[in-house]
């Protein structure tokens, strides 16, 4: 599967495995009513103990992101696709977080920060190259 666990992030596995696979919705790598392996096969392949992958799995089953059909397996909802907006702006405030950090590292001052953000989006936008950093 697509799922790298990092043990010294300090974040518990369980939760890394649910991120991950709430990403992957959002990003649509998986789609609605595709199959997630067993908590057994997914154990195995992230060699984790079972019990943490089916902590992740019942999480994501309360938040609706997947479901579990009897004697067939777990699968990704159609809810989990909707949801799917607000995950993908999480995902984007961490980035963003991340970017604007390492901008107030490198000594930027905040208006150098918005008009950097603003020509990189208009670059992405709009399709045209960022004008130079003081014009």
């Amino acid at each position: 599967m697509f799922i790298n666990i990092d043990p010294s992030s300090g974040l518990p596995i369980y939760i890394q495995i649910a991120q991950q696979i709430k990403t992957a919705v959002a990003m649509g790598r998986l789609q609605p009513e595709e199959p997630l392996p067993s908590v057994r096969q997914l154990a195995v392949d992230l060699a984790v103990n079972p019990n943490t992958v089916a902590r992740a799995y019942l999480d994501l089953e309360i938040e609706g992101v997947i479901y579990k059909r009897q004697g067939a397996g777990t699968f990704v909802s159609g809810q989990g696709v909707e949801m799917s907006k607000a995950e993908r702006r999480r995902v984007l405030t961490e980035l963003l977080e991340k970017a604007l950090v390492e901008g107030v590292n490198l000594g930027l001052s905040e208006q150098e920060l918005r008009e950097t953000f603003d020509r990189v989006l208009d670059k992405i936008l709009l399709g045209r190259a960022p004008e130079p950093v003081g014009k």
